[in-house]
């Protein structure tokens, strides 16, 4: 993809969402190599039973190496237990610390139905790259809980 606008799409669950608005959690993790470059933006959808976007944060820089190098230099900013991480991590050959910065909660989260109202929005499995394109259509939602995603959102999709 060669958007320079693009953004990151993150589904977590909900409770790891609001450690990483609180700022408790600075390090996600994941099962797969991810490349994004530093200020990349980060859209947090929290999955069931929230179904929302509930904020955002930007990618301070990423860190892919085996499991185990990724939890030893980010234990303590995963914001999860080493038993959780362990299962989680089962199999994988390498993971991902995305280590974020500047967390904004969204006032009034942008719920799943007013996504798929406005666009073919499928929140993904793990995370996805969405483009100045998918961002305008995300943008477009015309509920009130639309109002703060279409200002946080300005500057990356511009009309």
């Amino acid at each position: 993809m060669s958007d320079p606008e693009r953004a990151m799409l993150l589904s977590v669950h909900p409770r790891f969402a609001t450690a990483i608005l609180a700022g408790t959690k600075t390090v996600e993790v994941r099962r797969q190599r991810v490349a994004a470059p530093p200020g990349t933006p980060v859209l947090l959808y929290a999955t069931a039973p929230t179904m929302a976007i509930v904020g955002m944060a930007r990618i301070a820089s990423v860190q892919v190496a085996s499991p185990r190098e990724v939890w030893s230099a980010n234990r303590t900013s995963a914001g999860i237990s080493r038993r959780e991480y362990d299962e989680y991590m089962s199999g994988a050959a390498q993971a991902s610390g995305l280590s974020l910065e500047e967390p904004i909660t969204f006032e009034d989260p942008v719920p799943l139905a007013a996504l798929r109202a406005s666009a073919s929005f499928h929140p993904p499995q793990s995370y996805r790259y969405l483009t100045s394109q998918d961002l305008r259509g995300m943008a477009a939602v015309t509920s009130e809980a639309g109002a703060a995603l279409r200002g946080v959102l300005k500057d990356l999709a511009p009309a």
